[in-house]
């Protein structure tokens, strides 16, 4: 079975020199994604363009005695437009992503039509036994605000896809406090309880 473990960190979503910083790193690939979820639990769509060209997939993600089980198909354009009519909450997003050693990290700017962002978020992708996440890298960790729990629908894309919603959680998290530079290092231990 495909288990996706991963862990998300909130970043600040006013720092637009974090996406400018992201864009010219060696290694770091950047797509633009729009996504839709259909009318089922656990299944959405999403065209990812970057590198000069336009993939599109189909998702069934379910999370199971605890792991998240994430099963990913290429779909065709045309069927990607066929279930697109089909869409319930939708999103665009810009990600940047890289794999350092046994991570694979994805940073996410939630977009407004208009192209500004109104979220931020990183995840890495760990190793499926591990339940730990690594210090974020320090390009990441200047931005930080939060680390979310594990497996917290709070902070799903679905979930970050409600504008309001989104500017709820920030609220609440700003208003608990920022993480302070001191404290960057163990966050991902400290903030995780």
């Amino acid at each position: 079975m495909p288990i996706e473990n991963e862990r998300k960190f909130v970043l600040n979503e006013q720092a637009v020199s974090l996406e400018a910083e992201l864009g010219a790193m060696q290694g770091v690939a950047r797509h633009l994604l729009r996504q839709a979820y259909l009318d089922a639990p656990g299944l959405r769509i999403r065209s990812l363009e970057g590198e000069g060209k336009t993939d599109h997939v189909f998702t069934y993600k379910r999370t199971i005695d605890g792991q998240v089980v994430e099963i990913e198909t290429g779909l065709s354009a045309v069927d990607f437009g066929r279930l697109w009519t089909q869409r319930k909450e939708t999103l665009v997003k810009v990600r940047y992503s890289w794999t350092d050693g046994a991570y694979h990290w994805d940073v996410d700017f939630f977009k407004r039509d208009d192209g500004s962002t109104y979220f931020a978020m990183a995840e890495v992708e760990m190793p499926e036994e591990q339940s730990e996440p690594p210090p974020p890298p320090d390009f990441l960790a200047r931005h930080l605000l939060f680390v979310s729990p594990a497996l917290d629908p709070r902070f799903t894309s679905k979930r970050i896809a409600d504008q309001a919603h989104a500017a709820r959680l920030l609220t609440e998290i700003r208003a608990k406090g920022s993480v302070s530079q001191s404290v960057v290092p163990s966050a991902a231990k400290g903030l995780a309880e």
